[in-house]
């Protein structure tokens, strides 16, 4: 059973219909043993990274993210959802996150050119990390596969655990992995057949078959 996580923000149903398309079982909850049952967890995510991480605190569901990661379930992180896994934000001040992946979510607009528009919307190429182009959600895709992107943020101070890349005018953190934390920028949901593709990968992680 994989869960995709309720908890006031995300664009759960489309979400959950494209596991759906792919044929795998999900349910939307918030229920905190729903979460510890299931064998993959999705953190979703819209919207502003403070008022995400404070609903995640007061529902103490950001405890049970952080032990369920620390007893080796899979989680996936989408577009804010991933913003979330990482150390801090400096989205309308400075606000922590999970902690779960080292690094920091900065604006866009530090780094590129004057003139693009904010925010990155569209459909752009993904370019995996060295040595990266096996890593295990990019199972079903290949080099320069394109998928879609809304965000004004993006991850940085993230080397280690960078698995893919996009270019808007500068590079972008658009994939990253730290053992059994995964996370997209874009929205696997909005992008196609690749974006299903990379879904179905992680639904496969772990399995042994």
């Amino acid at each position: 059973m994989i869960t995709i996580i309720d908890y006031g923000v995300g664009n759960l149903f489309s979400l959950q219909s494209s596991f759906e398309a792919i044929g795998k079982e999900v349910i939307i909850s918030g229920n905190q043993k729903d979460i510890q049952q299931s064998d993959k967890i999705i953190l979703p995510g819209v919207g502003a990274f403070c008022d995400a991480a404070e609903k995640l605190k007061k529902s103490k569901l950001d405890t049970v993210i952080r032990e369920e990661v620390k007893n080796g379930k899979p989680l996936l992180g989408i577009c804010l959802g991933m913003q979330l896994l990482f150390e801090k934000s400096y989205e309308y001040g400075e606000h922590l996150g999970l902690g779960l992946i080292q690094g920091k979510v900065k604006p866009i607009e530090d780094i590129i050119p004057n003139g693009l528009k904010i925010p990155h919307i569209g459909w752009n190429a993904l370019h995996f990390a060295e040595n990266q182009e096996k890593n295990p959600i990019f199972k079903y895709i290949k080099e320069n596969d394109c998928v879609y992107f809304v965000h004004s943020y993006y991850a940085d101070d993230c080397k280690e655990s960078v698995i893919a890349t996009a270019e808007y005018g500068n590079e972008l953190t658009a994939a990253v992995a730290c053992h059994n934390v995964y996370g997209c920028q874009f929205h696997p949901e909005k992008s196609g057949a690749v974006g299903l593709n990379i879904l179905k990968a992680f639904c496969e992680i772990g399995d042994k078959t």
